[in-house]
């Protein structure tokens, strides 16, 4: 972060701006934002270190067509914020065309320098993406509908 950012508000408004506007190459300025010992954590992965997290990005740009996060509220406080977020983007081969959309949030604490210390990604990884695959979709909405409980007649 640069010394101009004070207030945790802008802090924020930094971080969300550097993730609505992620690219490839930019995968390489996370040492501006996150602290060396960071930890990272999703239904996927639970990483720590600057060099794990922009593994696992460079990933999502490898395996993905477009993908991009769409802030969508925040909360923000002096050590933290809870941002909820839409992440877009298209499978590579299958539905191409189509554009994907997950719903979640995230809790992210900031260390004394003002560095992400911790960023906790919460998301249905069932509902969310693998719902929406070929073979494993059909199967998990038809568990889904029959765990739900039948209306009174």
């Amino acid at each position: 972060m640069t010394s101009q950012i004070i207030t945790p508000q802008q802090r924020v408004d930094v971080l969300v701006q550097f993730f609505e506007t992620l690219t490839p190459q930019s995968v390489a300025d996370f040492p501006e934002y996150y602290a060396a010992d960071c930890r990272f954590r999703d239904p996927f992965n639970d990483v720590r270190g600057i060099a794990a997290v922009q593994a696992i990005f460079h990933h999502m740009f490898e395996r993905l067509d477009a993908p991009r996060f769409f802030v969508r509220e925040r909360v923000v406080d002096e050590t933290r914020v809870m941002l909820t977020w839409d992440f877009e983007f298209r499978f590579r081969g299958w539905q191409s065309h189509k554009t994907q959309r997950i719903h979640g949030a995230s809790l992210i604490t900031f260390d004394a320098d003002g560095l992400v210390a911790v960023h906790r990604d919460y998301w249905d990884a069932a509902e969310e993406l693998y719902e929406k695959l070929p073979l494993l979709g059909p199967l998990l909405r038809l568990l889904k509908q029959q765990g739900r409980p039948k209306a009174p007649l």
